[in-house]
């Protein structure tokens, strides 16, 4: 992985309904994220919070959307910075806030994927698979949206900033699903997007799923995008976040995956989304969040000289 991390703050809570994610990154920063990083040898330069520009009033015809023209301002902001960190040779992490962030950081390293003329891949850890459109969101919550945005659905033209470039939908892979809506499921079965919800997990585990998918970055010379949702996570040992879901990854089964991606050095870029402090246990979440990012920028209990 590259020796510069680049750590955004991104408050970002227009996405839900829920308040508290505008407190994520600070909640992580108190976790000693930043300290961790700079102990495994990293050079960490922490942005502090960004904000978008002010937003014009734009309304949809789905009156259950909310904060529209807040949200496609922060994808705006968010695209430009993931741009500009990218292009500056930086591996940037990305503190949220809520799931509509992704809309526009992964349109951002997208395109300086391509600049570059590599592969973007993308490594999505959610119980969600976030695949509505604005016309097809019964909630009205755009944390509902970012992957079916970056990856150039209809619906979202005329709202959302045109993209230079999408994320083909063969280079991601979505884990950990466990509440995916009736049009998502209809939309994810065009795309062909690697799914692998909780029970595949439970029959098959993790390592063969993502060996798999990190064969297929390598072998494509691929940059690797990690988008990391606390809900992927069980709710047992990640309360804080608004939309729990039981049944989810287990602290060992997150641990490993972690320290598998540090194994493959494929890494290029990383969201951490959905952290609500106000939901809380005395900083339970907030810190395991730090404790598996360490891991995956290589903190071990101990060597394996034997790993591949």
């Amino acid at each position: 992985m590259k020796n510069t991390v680049v750590l955004v703050g991104a408050p970002v809570q227009t996405g839900t309904n829920i308040q508290g994610c505008l407190m994520g990154p600070d909640a992580l920063r108190t976790a000693g994220l930043q300290v961790s990083l700079e102990a495994l040898g990293y050079s960490v330069i922490d942005r502090g919070n960004i904000l978008p520009e002010a937003s014009r009033d734009r309304v949809h015809s789905n009156s259950a959307v909310h904060h529209l023209s807040e949200t496609i301002s922060w994808t705006e902001k968010l695209h430009d910075v993931a741009l500009a960190e990218i292009r500056e040779g930086h591996l940037p992490v990305f503190l949220g806030g809520d799931h509509s962030m992704a809309a526009g950081t992964v349109s951002g390293i997208a395109r300086a994927a391509a600049e570059a003329g590599e592969e973007q891949f993308v490594l999505w850890l959610d119980a969600h698979p976030d695949f509505h459109n604005l016309s097809t969101t019964t909630s009205g919550n755009l944390h509902g949206t970012p992957a079916a945005y970056f990856c150039g659905l209809s619906g979202f033209e005329g709202y959302y900033p045109e993209l230079n470039t999408t994320i083909k939908p063969e280079n991601i892979c979505m884990m950990g699903l466990r509440s995916v809506d009736n049009a998502e499921r209809a939309a994810l079965q065009k795309t062909g997007i690697e799914t692998y919800d909780m029970r595949r997990i439970d029959e098959n585990g993790v390592v063969k799923p993502i060996n798999e998918f990190l064969e297929r970055v390598k072998a494509a010379n691929g940059r690797l995008h990690l988008s990391f949702d606390v809900d992927f996570l069980d709710p047992d040992i990640a309360p804080a976040v608004g939309t729990t879901v039981p049944g989810g990854a287990t602290f060992r089964e997150a641990h490993l995956i972690m320290e598998m991606l540090c194994d493959s050095q494929l890494v290029t870029s990383v969201d951490l989304v959905e952290l609500n402090p106000f939901l809380d246990v005395r900083g339970r979440t907030a810190t395991l969040m730090a404790d598996l990012v360490s891991s995956l920028f290589g903190k071990q209990v101990l060597d394996h000289p034997n790993r591949a």
